[in-house]
């Protein structure tokens, strides 16, 4: 039978529980949507406990099907393959709020499955599997302790946004999921921007009150169709067992865990001697002897350790509650990584490399909106020798990948914008040595790795990972927590950050009634762990070098229109193919016009940039252009300034005087400099004699007067020397030692004309103006070619006596 209840979060976000429809023969399923994103999460627990372990077997596995994004899986096989690195970390955040939540001694196998039936472009199925595992368990007759609830919380224009959509998201500073039940949070999965600890305080407590309308929600549905909770007697503690090996081994324990006075391995080496004295004396006819002796040895070492601290307050390497471990930093430890840095803290040592590439070296990674690329990773690995243990290493394990992750969200919020750096960034941290809080050492490491491959990011970051050890009222808040803090303590609380807030936070806790007070003390005592780590990263290195690796690719960034973004590439790919085969550059194109051009040959990535901004540039008005003339025409030249953009040099913009005939002036391929003096469309209109007047300016030189008027003499006009400069234009050639152009202002028809004293403007050489014309040009005696000597002057357009000048005609 179908049962379903909704909830109404803040800001309209609707959350539906559905069951008795699908999976009924599990222990417990629960169908849950939240806009078109549907996901079914079913619960199933053995019958039986498994025999000869001493954990909890809990599997957690979380699905995205192609099909509900309406995609089929690219490549040959077109079937989910193996777990994306989002479902494991999907399936990471399911496993850690439950897992705590079961009974101790619980053994019974157990799995979660979520599966992601439909996915809408807006709403991530993460928050939704979550409420889905935790509604699946509820319904169960499992054993489980308490109801759980989820939300993410962003933070858009100062205001917080419960499970935001990925468009909100995109604006957010602040990327929190939360995971509480109603009497405490459990987990906390945080990227930000450089948020306050304030910020993240609060939307903590905001994420709690929603949860808290999730869980009313679920306890709803499971009143309606939940089933009856198996019958689950947890062991009882042989007290007096337990007291006769404290008696006997609680003083030689205690020296063996203090970590101050010897190391890791010598502590766990005297530890293991004195269970083996133990194991020694069990009798052997006994098979449980030494299982049991093995959970009270246990338990012995973790209640010693927790009643040092919260009784005590002495920590095992006998640290203050606040002290960090001691610092050593090397960078530039690798001759040929792009950047390189050796972090060690304590007994945790990280080796982190930063290697530098194009955008064809970005991830490609299929998902429900289709394929993304990822322009930035971080890689952990966690080799067994790091422990001084020997493993095989056939993968990366899910924690490696969670580890990786969060030091990934930690340093993704300072990288510079793509226009101040463009290139695709792999950071690898490799664990040589770990006692720890080695993913803190790998935020470390990767910030300086960056600094010391020239990256300008916003900030250094460091990270600081905190403990907490709770008994009744009595607790203690540990900075920098190592070895047994980590295994035996209440919470597991990583804070990365710069000096202006934090950056990514992961918390995970074990125990309920965590207060406020007890948050915000932890989050204060972290931010000065912080502060004192980001202080020793400064001193080897405060910010990126100036010169990069001489092997890592060197980028410039070019932006073009989009519409030239054709012309770049050319038909097929022709011209940008042929670009990266003359110069042996990389070139990236994206559809904004953004072009990364990437060589470690400086002068092949300078030919390269040159080719590509003739192919791209385009004119401005006022500017100057070497162009070439390319087609004459009756009424101008047509001059390329760039290839495949042409202009017109009107006929009236050749030069200062009146220009009868363009071939006078200009010739096919000639180069000649011109200035835009507009752009109308694709029209682009050029000016030559613009910068003619403006050479002239700067050389001061002033056109001649005009003729003087009535009987008065005329004063001979001066000489002008233009000295020759890169404006001149070509003079035709000819045999006769005077060329005319026909040109000037008109006259009245009435108006006399004194030829003789006409001033000329278009001789080639002004000495030579009273020469004789050649026979057959002109008239006798200083006349102009193709005219008598008394001829009146016609107006502009309006022909004259003698058929337009051209042969000798008769004075009036």
């Amino acid at each position: 039978m179908k049962h379903e209840v909704a909830v109404e979060l803040t800001g309209g976000k609707r959350l539906v529980f559905e069951t008795g429809r699908m999976a009924k023969q599990a222990s417990g399923a629960a169908l849950v949507t939240l806009g078109d994103s549907v996901v079914l999460s079913t619960a199933v627990a053995s019958p039986d406990p498994k025999e000869g372990i001493d954990f909890f077997p809990l599997t957690v596995d979380y699905r995205e099907y192609a099909y509900a994004g309406g995609r089929i899986p690219g490549g040959f096989i077109k079937r989910e393959g193996r777990p994306s690195e989002k479902e494991i970390l999907t399936s990471r955040q399911i496993d850690r709020p439950i897992r705590p939540l079961f009974p101790d001694g619980f053994r019974n196998e157990t799995q979660v499955i979520a599966l992601v039936f439909s996915a809408d472009k807006e709403n991530d199925p993460d928050v939704v599997s979550i409420n889905a595992a935790a509604a699946a368990l509820a319904l169960s007759d499992i054993p489980f302790s308490a109801t759980v609830g989820a939300v993410r919380v962003g933070r858009v224009n100062g205001e917080f946004v419960i499970n935001p959509t990925y468009t909100e998201r995109a604006g957010s500073t602040m990327n929190i999921m939360v995971v509480g039940h109603k009497d405490g949070i459990v987990m906390i999965e945080s990227g930000a921007k450089e948020e306050t600890e304030e910020n993240i305080l609060a939307a903590i407590e905001f994420a709690h009150e929603e949860i808290k309308k999730i869980i009313v929600a679920i306890d709803e549905l499971v009143s309606k169709a939940g089933k009856k909770k198996r019958v689950f007697t947890a062991p009882v503690e042989d007290a007096e067992y337990y007291n006769q090996l404290f008696a006997k081994i609680g003083d030689r324990l205690k020296d063996a865990l203090d970590t101050k006075t010897h190391s890791k391995i010598e502590s766990y080496d005297l530890i293991k001697q004195i269970k083996t004295e133990l194991a020694a004396e069990l009798p052997a006819d006994d098979p449980n002897a030494k299982k049991k002796l093995n959970q009270y040895y246990e338990l012995l070492r973790e209640r010693i350790f927790r009643e040092q601290v919260t009784k005590d307050r002495i920590r095992p390497d006998r640290r203050q509650f606040d002290e960090i471990r001691p610092i050593s930093i090397e960078s530039s430890v690798l001759p040929r990584t792009h950047g390189s840095a050796l972090f060690t803290r304590g007994e945790t040592q990280a080796l982190v490399t930063a290697t530098l590439g194009t955008t064809d070296d970005s991830q490609r990674m299929e998902s429900f909106e289709g394929e993304q690329k990822k322009g930035f990773m971080l890689h952990y690995n966690f080799p067994p020798f790091s422990v001084g243990e020997v493993g095989r290493m056939t993968g990366v394990g899910r924690r490696e990948v969670g580890h990786g992750a969060l030091a990934e969200r930690a340093i993704s919020a300072v990288l510079p914008n793509p226009d101040e750096s463009p290139y695709t960034i792999r950071i690898v941290s490799d664990i040589l040595e770990s006692n720890g809080s080695s993913s803190m050492a790998s935020v470390c490491g990767a910030s300086l790795a960056l600094f010391d491959a020239g990256i300008p990011l916003k900030g250094a970051v460091a990270g600081v990972a905190m403990g907490l050890v709770k008994e009744g009222d009595d607790y203690a808040i540990l900075t920098d927590i190592a070895g047994a803090e980590d295994h035996y303590g209440d919470m597991d609380f990583k804070v990365a950050g710069t000096r202006k807030g934090i950056t990514a936070l992961q918390m995970d806790i074990k125990i309920g009634g965590l207060t406020r007070q007890i948050l915000s003390e932890a989050m204060e005592q972290a931010r000065k762990g912080r502060l004192f780590l980001l202080d020793k990263m400064d001193a080897e290195l405060d910010g990126p070098r100036v010169e990069r690796s001489k092997y890592a690719p060197q980028i410039k960034t070019v932006h073009i229109p989009t519409d030239k973004i054709r012309d770049l590439i050319g038909p097929g790919g022709k011209t940008i193919r042929g670009i990266i085969e003359q110069t042996g550059v990389k070139i990236d194109v994206d559809d904004t016009g953004r072009v990364n051009v990437a060589s470690s040959d400086a002068d092949g990535l300078n030919q390269a940039l040159a080719i590509i901004n003739n192919l791209t540039a385009v004119p401005e008005v006022g500017k100057t252009y070497l162009g070439k003339v390319v087609r004459l025409a009756e009424f101008g030249a047509f001059v390329e300034l760039f290839p495949g953009t042409d202009g017109l040099l009107h006929i009236s913009e050749i030069a200062e005087h009146r220009v009868k005939d363009v071939k006078d002036e200009l010739r096919e391929g000639d180069q000649v400099m011109v200035k835009v003096l507009a752009i109308e469309g694709n029209r682009i209109k050029l000016s030559r004699k613009a910068l003619i007047k403006e050479q002239k300016a700067k050389l001061g030189i002033v056109d001649a007067p005009a003729a003087p008027q009535g009987d008065a003499p005329a004063q001979p006009k001066p000489r002008i020397e233009r000295p020759r400069n890169e404006f001149d234009e070509r003079q035709p050639t000819s045999n006769a030692s005077t060329i005319l152009i026909e040109g000037g202002d008109d006259f009245e028809e009435s108006e006399e004309f004194d030829e003789e004293n006409e001033p000329n403007f278009n001789v080639a050489d002004p000495g030579s103006s009273q020469n004789p014309g050649p026979s057959g040009l002109g008239g006798q005696g200083g006349g102009r070619p193709g005219g008598g000597g008394n001829r009146r002057r016609r107006r502009r357009g309006r022909p004259g006596p003698g058929g337009g000048g051209r042969g000798p005609s008769s004075g009036n």
